[in-house]
């Protein structure tokens, strides 16, 4: 048997995804904001580059920290959902008088990417958190019915950390957040 008698990772999809006509917001903390700009900044090239998401789709926000992320998501799908109801047409199909810029996709989002980066110390902090994040991003996705990607590196120590946010290696799983943001919104428009 050889050493390595697998691929690590998710395989690639298996139909190209195109986030031409998606509308993603990509929440992400402050706390270690060194690291998670760099995986923040893979996600939303991936997107556009990648996905074909157009650059006026991608909604950015922030948090101060990953405990934060789940009720950040919650709130900017209700807000989208709002707003969308506020710009729709009327019953007889007058426009709204708010029109959006020509490719500015309006309404909900389609997905949301949380992204994080909590390393462990000497208290059992790091896992409070990183239950409550896991926990909190599920159920947000479920309760709204909106994809809300896991993004959130849990690490042991700095030199793991920087590894897996700063590397080749590392931006990969940047790059499946996207995959997996993409192909989740789509799967909500397929036809069975």
């Amino acid at each position: 048997m050889s050493e390595k008698t697998f691929e690590k990772g998710v395989s690639a999809p298996t139909t190209k995804l195109d986030g031409k006509n998606l509308r993603i917001a990509i929440v992400h903390t402050r706390w270690n904001h060194t690291l998670v700009q760099n995986l923040y900044k893979c996600v939303h090239d991936t997107l556009i580059n990648k996905y074909n998401v157009r650059p006026e789709n991608v909604f950015t926000d922030t948090v101060s920290g990953a405990y934060e992320l789940p009720m950040a998501a919650k709130q900017l799908i209700d807000l989208s959902k709002a707003q969308a109801s506020e710009t729709a047409s009327d019953l007889l199909g007058s426009p709204s008088p708010q029109q959006p810029k020509p490719g500015k996709k309006t309404g909900p989002f389609d997905a949301v990417i949380c992204i994080g980066l909590v390393i462990k110390g000497s208290t059992a902090h790091f896992e409070y958190i990183c239950d409550a994040v896991t926990h909190g991003i599920m159920r947000v996705q479920l309760d709204t019915g909106v994809p809300v990607m896991f993004g959130v590196l849990t690490c042991y120590n700095d030199e793991q950390a920087i590894a897996r946010s700063s590397t080749e290696e590392g931006f990969h799983h940047a790059e499946e957040w996207a995959a997996a943001a993409v192909e989740s919104a789509l799967r909500s428009t397929r036809r069975l």
